[in-house]
């Protein structure tokens, strides 16, 4: 993954800037409110349910009624900053000469799509308002529409980031190349009607891969192959892509994707992160590769609190980067070990796509929870073996041994910090809060043990704090939304089934089904991520594996770290583009660091599968 890059400006302003600044200043306040009143609804439903035993009937419809509207706007708001997930190395590699068309070619698509949700979005709406909800008693309309009123923000965003790349004699060039390819794509459609099945190839291989290489947006690559793919080879309406982009980002179990980027981001405001880190870094730091060894314990204890990747890593790594470069470290062998460790931490709770997997296969999440301690560790372990064979020669003449002194008084600073993760943990399994509103008592907790234990709390970054987790959510949301639309068409078509069908009949039985569910999942995790990959294959393997005797839990931990070595392997792995990004490194210095590391994971991987007890010893 990598941000969307805007290229230094070199025409004049457009007539589009002062709308831009419009829908800028709107949409960041209103993204930032609406997180706010996410958090205040969920925890007066906890509170209303655990203290006073007096549920409020109507917090989850209010609260999915924002979502939509948060995962919409926050999408705008990542647009335009540019925070939106896309693959630039190829881009970058580019002739000088070309790469200005390449990236106006990028945000061009970005505009088609958005120009072709709008009536497919407008009729959604329509269909929508006829329908009632049962607490509030409002029209679903109200909270469908963000679909389409987001799409029109959308385009005056794109259409000023595209006037600032080329010409406008240029731009219109480019216009009117790609609406001849598109006349003549149409002209084609016949010809696409008989290709019946072979069309996913088109679509979903060739078409997805080519825009992700031009750097398009990996959310809109996926939205304008789904769409593409409905126009000219189905006779289906569109309206079902905005159908199944509500369904995709709607659910209320995703709802704890930007409170615990929320939690990430103040963990590391109120100084909690840096109290878990100064503790394992007064413990190790004095033996070589002390701090990788530290990054790797931080990613550990943090993957438990935030539950979002890139909020991990934004959190362990400015408090870790400083120091160890200081010390001599390769930058791009930080980011190999910091873009490892985000895949090793996956299974670790309260993990996003854990949480998903309960929802779309009915595995108990509290189970879940405890199976996917152990195989974490057996992913640290692997990847310390890599740390100690690089670090055998670091230089520690300039480093001073903490006395243990000092490791004790850090120890006591780092009890409510390492008492978070437990905290998070036990309120789940207790019942006290569901996995959705969980996020939330681990933000009063941080807040006040930032208030009142670190005294590190600057009130002026709270509203930065709230665009930023809007920006990040709407990038991974919309993501998720046009998965589960590309996810529905595969279906429809038929390829899931015959996927599932071809897995079950495979020679080996359960050692066979498991092998090819690794090799299968570490593919998908690298192209669709663990989200959209549990939606997409989740209900239709997880019946297999206890058909043929694979516990639930076990093929959950397996699939899910292999999902994780897929998400950040590059050259797909959005993952690794997303470290290379929190640190602020070329993924071309990191790639070759990154290897040996991700062969850590593998073996690790095939252990995980081969031995049950890792998962389920502890259930």
């Amino acid at each position: 993954m990598m941000t969307l890059e805007l290229p230094a400006q070199t025409g004049p302003r457009s007539w589009v800037d002062p709308i831009d600044r419009a829908v800028r200043i709107a949409s960041e306040a209103a993204a930032a409110l609406i997180v706010l009143l996410e958090i205040l609804v969920l925890l007066a439903g906890v509170v209303a349910r655990y203290v006073f035993n007096a549920p409020l009937t109507w917090s989850d419809e209010l609260a999915s009624v924002l979502f939509l509207w948060l995962a919409m706007l926050g999408s705008v708001i990542a647009l335009r900053r540019g925070e939106h997930m896309r693959l630039t190395t190829l881009v970058n590699r580019l002739p000088d000469q070309i790469r200005p068309w390449v990236e106006l070619v990028a945000r061009l698509v970005v505009i088609l799509f958005v120009a072709e949700i709008i009536l497919p979005a407008y009729s959604y709406f329509d269909d929508q308002w006829d329908i009632v909800t049962p607490a509030l008693e409002i029209h679903d309309g109200l909270r469908v529409a963000a679909i389409g009123v987001v799409a029109l923000l959308m385009l005056p965003i794109a259409l000023a980031q595209a006037m600032r790349i080329l010409a406008w004699r240029q731009m219109l060039a480019a216009i009117v190349a790609m609406g001849l390819l598109g006349a003549a794509l149409w002209w084609a459609r016949p010809f696409f009607y008989q290709l019946g099945n072979l069309n996913l190839l088109v679509f979903f291989v060739g078409l997805v891969a080519l825009c992700v290489a031009a750097g398009v947006p990996i959310a809109f690559s996926f939205g304008v192959a789904t769409l593409s793919y409905l126009a000219l080879s189905t006779t289906t309406p569109l309206t079902i892509v905005v159908s199944r982009m509500d369904e995709g980002m709607s659910s209320l179990v995703l709802l704890s994707v930007p409170l615990f980027v929320f939690l990430g981001l103040l963990i590391e405001m109120t100084g909690v992160a840096r109290a878990m880190v100064n503790f394992l870094a007064s413990l190790l730091g004095h033996v070589r590769g002390g701090l990788a060894y530290v990054l790797l314990g931080a990613m550990y204890l943090v993957s438990g609190i935030s539950g979002s990747k890139a909020a991990d890593m934004a959190a362990v790594a400015p408090a870790l980067f400083p120091e160890m470069k200081r010390r001599g470290s390769d930058e791009g062998r930080l980011i190999a070990l910091l873009s490892a460790s985000g895949a090793m931490s996956e299974t670790i709770p309260p993990s996003l796509v854990l949480i998903t997997i309960g929802s779309v296969t009915g595995v108990s999440i509290a189970a879940l929870f405890t199976g996917g301690l152990l195989p974490a560790l057996v992913g640290a372990l692997a990847l310390t073996v890599v740390v100690y064979f690089h670090n055998r020669k670091e230089d520690l003449s300039q480093v001073q041994r903490a006395s243990w002194g000092d490791v004790l008084r850090s120890l006591v600073l780092a009890l409510p910090a390492l008492a978070l993760p437990f905290v998070i943990r036990a309120v789940v399994v207790q019942g006290v809060a569901t996995a959705t509103e969980v996020s939330t008592v681990g933000i009063v907790y941080t807040l006040l043990v930032g208030l009142l234990v670190y005294r590190q709390f600057d009130w002026q970054r709270i509203y930065p704090m709230l665009i930023e987790t809007a920006s990040l959510s709407g990038a991974i949301l919309l993501i998720i939304g046009c998965a589960t639309a590309m996810s529905w068409a595969l279906t429809q078509s038929g390829f899931s089934r015959d996927l599932a069908q071809y897995m079950a009949e495979v020679p080996g039985g359960k050692y066979g089904f498991m092998a090819i569910s690794m090799l299968a999942f570490v593919v998908l995790g690298s192209v669709l991520e663990g989200i959209p990959a549990i939606v997409l294959f989740g209900p239709l393997l997880f019946p297999i594996a206890r058909a043929v005797g694979i516990h639930e839990v076990h093929y959950a931990m397996a699939v899910v770290f292999a999902m994780g070595l897929g998400l950040f392997a590059p050259p797909f792995g959005v993952g690794f583009y997303a470290a290379c990004a929190i640190g602020k490194v070329a993924p071309d210095r990191a790639v070759r660091h990154v290897w040996p590391y991700l062969g850590a994971l593998l073996l690790a991987l095939v252990l995980i599968a081969a031995i049950p007890w890792l998962s389920t010893g502890f259930l």
